[in-house]
């Protein structure tokens, strides 16, 4: 037996002598169960709220944003494509400044930007003013995602990583929610003077403003310097993640590490992935609002009827991503959540909607509890595949950046001219998500077979969790030992 494969058996052996009251982990640190759960607790409470925020304009236009700005035609869903064209062009090198300089500064920067474009919004005259605001929105938004995934991958080992993203996202299925109960309060208002949608415009822009201030001294840079641990818990915090997804941390940017994972073909395929899974996920997160109206409710009635399916979609969110983690399997989870989309999708575009409301309302909650979750779970695949930094940091954001470019396929067949069915949207919808099934389960299956492959070779049955990464060294993936969280 290879040297390097036999203290991976060792550790194996003694970390499972020890289970029941210490883990063995990197570097011969002995910590008890309790004393690490104690650790996760701290950073849930300390890190996650004040990444847990997000806005939205889906709900300005049911009270007349697009007519008082002069908007015409197709100009509104313009201005949602344009959103995504800095995402694709800025999210890569903003993800590299993330790994750089840390997310903990970057990130509150860039929720800065957001939050001053969402209050420039609310005075925006006409369509050229929100088209140049709509570029910057989407240019600070970015790398949002990605260096969130990237900074919690940092501190969280990869069988905790996809619920963690999965409450970063709820927040933001949340906020879609109370954007609606907002929106709601807020179009009550009668003001000769300003609209309802400015002042929802100024709440979402000024709260975001002051909760970037707060992220910006609160959030740690690593758990090195966290203020909140003590030298125990950030040795701990570091064989964590030495043992259970990076092979090294607080490593210096590297660009050939950061850009080395797309030799690996499978990457190609998480990119088909993400093209795939961000169509319906930005049909359903721009246009869920029409999607509610078309079935001719009031505007009041719509802003409140998109809040039941986002915290359908929210629980189902949660449940799905706290699931994949405890069982550390990723692509069942994400065909799952995929397959009640397309249920949806076909329902809307097979039925009439307005003679069928209530069948209708039914499929926007099965479009809300299958839109989030693949992107959060493929997310946190690809995430825990990569076991260099640098190169986590860069995939993350090139293959969300993929995926909200296919934002600009949902936002050019929602067309003005199809409502209220919006049938070609619909069935565009859906083939995407039917073909990210297909790439999905075909992907997860070679994994299982080449894990299973690599133990008849070594005679060794080994999964994901108990081979260390620290030990795969600067082979990382390529490493014989390397297993699969499939």
């Amino acid at each position: 037996m290879a040297p390097a494969l036999e203290k991976v058996a060792t550790n194996v052996s003694i970390s499972k002598d020890l289970e029941s009251v210490s883990v063995n982990k990197v570097g011969g640190l002995e910590f008890a169960r309790d004393e690490e759960r104690r650790l996760v607790r701290k950073m849930d409470v300390r890190i996650l709220p004040p990444l847990a925020f997000i806005g939205n304009v889906g709900n300005a236009k049911t009270d007349g944003w697009d007519k008082d700005t002069g908007l015409t035609g197709n100009q509104y869903y313009i201005l949602v494509m344009v959103f995504y064209v800095p995402f694709c062009l800025f999210g890569t090198p903003i993800s590299l400044l993330v790994k750089r300089f840390t997310a903990a500064r970057v990130l509150p920067i860039l929720m800065l930007g957001y939050g001053s474009m969402g209050l420039c919004t609310a005075a925006a005259k006409n369509f050229s003013e929100i088209f140049v605001l709509r570029w910057f929105l989407g240019t600070f938004e970015s790398a949002m995602l990605p260096g969130v995934v990237f900074y919690l991958s940092t501190f969280y080992k990869r069988d905790e990583l996809a619920s963690r993203i999965g409450i970063f996202y709820a927040a933001s299925s949340i906020s879609g929610a109370f954007s609606g109960l907002i929106a709601f309060g807020v179009f009550q208002i009668k003001n000769s003077k300003y609209h309802g949608w400015q002042y929802l415009f100024w709440i979402e822009g000024a709260s975001t403003i002051v909760f970037s201030a707060f992220a910006y001294f609160w959030l740690p840079r690593t758990a090195a310097t966290a203020r909140f641990f003590n030298p125990r818990e950030k040795a701990i915090a570091k064989s964590r993640i030495l043992s259970d997804s990076s092979t090294a941390t607080d490593s210096k940017l590297s660009f050939r590490d950061a850009f080395r994972p797309f030799r690996d073909w499978r990457y190609l395929i998480w990119a088909f992935i993400s093209l795939c899974l961000g169509v319906p996920l930005a049909s359903v997160n721009n246009f869920l609002p029409q999607i509610v109206a078309s079935l001719g409710y009031s505007t009041v009635k719509t802003n409140l009827f998109t809040v039941a399916p986002n915290i359908a979609g929210t629980v189902v969110l949660l449940i799905l991503t706290f699931s994949s983690d405890y069982w550390r399997e990723r692509s069942i989870h994400i065909c799952v959540p995929l397959a009640i989309t397309l249920v949806g999708f076909i329902i809307l575009g097979t039925i009439d909607v307005l003679a069928h409301r209530n069948t209708a309302y039914f499929a926007c909650f099965l479009l809300c509890m299958g839109a989030s979750a693949p992107s959060v779970l493929t997310s946190s695949w690809y995430s825990n595949n990569t076991t260099n930094e640098s190169g986590r940091a860069v995939v993350a954001a090139v293959m969300v950046g993929i995926a909200n470019a296919s934002g600009l396929i949902s936002t050019n067949v929602f067309r003005a001219q199809d409502a209220p069915k919006y049938l070609p949207a619909l069935i565009t919808s859906a083939c995407f998500g039917a073909v990210c099934i297909l790439l999905v389960a075909s992907l997860g299956t070679y994994m299982r077979l080449e894990n299973r492959r690599r133990d008849r070779v070594q005679g060794v049955t080994l999964t994901s969790a108990q081979v260390d990464t620290e030990a795969l060294g600067q082979d990382g993936s390529r490493s014989p030992l390397f297993r699969y969280m499939y």
